[in-house]
């Protein structure tokens, strides 16, 4: 299983010229049945899709209709147990919060890959691993 971050959901729905490789391989990643992600990722990207000063923004309702068809994918649920392993999993990498709660949520499902292009491109936290889908690019 491959954990999806919120970046490559953003870069699926983003109409940015600037941004149009990566949003024809984030749409291609998304066509994957191995994919897995977390409601933290769905928050962020609800969240992020919908800015006012996004040059992009999707409305509400159309937000949410793709929130709906991510749910598609397993999606991990922040539970206590897992705040507790992401504030511990913060401390020992010396990451934020936000990222440990990822890398919980990815291992909580049984993930080996992190997608993402926030995290180091290769890096290994605990047997799971980064790959940025992105890194190819200029």
């Amino acid at each position: 299983m491959r954990f999806v971050d919120t970046n490559v959901l953003l870069y699926a729905v983003s109409t940015a010229p600037d941004e149009a490789e990566k949003a024809t391989i984030a749409r291609a990643l998304l066509e994957a049945t191995d994919l897995a992600l977390s409601v933290q990722v769905l928050q962020e990207f609800y969240v992020q899709a919908t800015r006012p000063t996004r040059p992009d923004p999707l409305a509400p309702a159309q937000a949410a209709r793709l929130v709906e068809a991510f749910l598609r994918f397993p999606a991990q649920e922040t539970t206590a147990e897992l705040l507790r392993r992401a504030i511990d999993a913060s401390q020992r990498h010396r990451i934020s919060y936000w990222d440990a709660a990822i890398l919980e949520a990815a291992r909580a499902l049984g993930c080996d890959l992190l997608l993402s292009e926030d995290f180091a491109d290769g890096r290994d936290y605990d047997g799971l691993r980064v790959e940025n889908p992105f890194r190819n690019l200029t």
